[in-house]
């Protein structure tokens, strides 16, 4: 009876755990299929004479909605006061893959994004990418910065918005990194505003850690008042852009600004 007693609790974790990376695995399939299956319908909808933009509406009214509900669902704060016919540099703070549906889900235009260049390797969402007009970025060449900075430039005078994590990567352990300032010298060349972005919880729902380990929960966007531009120049130009975007996004996030 005592072997028994013992033995029984002992199994309880170990089966709580392969169930958990059973259902992870049923919704990592789910996402790729849902991606892949949205990305199809949307390019060909918008191929055979749809709006130039309606793969772009298709994510944030379609794709997007299909991932994040199940994951626990979204509110939106702030944004009233901006006009949204206005074109922007949209920069956030960035930990989790679903930072991507979750900013085209809040901002209520077609929104492009920079994406690392990994991701030209991934079926699908590179072609959907480049159809789009999205633009990567090789971290690990910075001969091709300033070129990089000139097309971000032409999506932004062309009227669009374009989105980019200007900490360079997903955070680990939550905090808020240094924004790069490199990429802010797109939106002073364009003469658009800087709109900061906090998002909340993404991080806690799908952790850059493990293999995908979804754990459902509440997810926010808070939309700050966008940030001028004009006036700006130079090096210390950008760098002033890139610390008052990144304090902003900190005072979303209710975390102390840099000194």
């Amino acid at each position: 009876m005592e072997y028994r007693q013992t033995r029984a609790p002992a199994l309880a974790p170990a089966l709580t755990e392969l169930s958990r990376r059973v259902l992870n695995a049923f919704e990592f399939a789910f996402t790729l299929l849902w991606t892949a299956g949205w990305i199809s319908v949307s390019l060909l909808l918008q191929a055979l004479g749809g709006r130039r933009d309606l793969a772009l509406d298709m994510a944030r009214t379609r794709w997007a909605p299909g991932l994040v509900g199940p994951a626990g669902g979204l509110t939106v704060e702030g944004g009233e006061a901006v006009d949204w016919s206005r074109p922007y540099l949209v920069v956030a703070n960035h930990e989790s893959l679903l930072d991507i549906c979750v900013l085209f889900m809040a901002v209520p235009v077609p929104l492009r994004f920079l994406l690392k260049q990994e991701m030209r390797r991934v079926p699908f969402v590179a072609g959907y990418a480049c159809a789009t007009g999205m633009l990567f970025i090789s971290r690990d060449d910075r001969r091709a910065g300033p070129q990089l900075r000139r097309q971000v430039a032409e999506v932004l005078g062309d009227g669009k918005a374009l989105c980019l994590f200007p900490e360079g990567t997903r955070s680990r352990d939550g905090r808020l990194g240094e924004f790069k300032s490199g990429s802010f010298q797109a939106a002073i060349d364009a003469g658009v505003d800087v709109l900061p972005v906090a998002l909340h919880g993404t991080g806690a729902v799908l952790p850059v850690q493990g293999f995908f380990r979804v754990r459902r929960g509440p997810m926010r966007a808070t939309i700050g008042a966008p940030i001028a531009s004009a006036g700006r120049s130079g090096a210390a130009g950008r760098q002033a852009l890139a610390r008052e975007a990144h304090d902003a996004v900190a005072a979303m996030l209710g975390r102390h600004p840099r000194p």
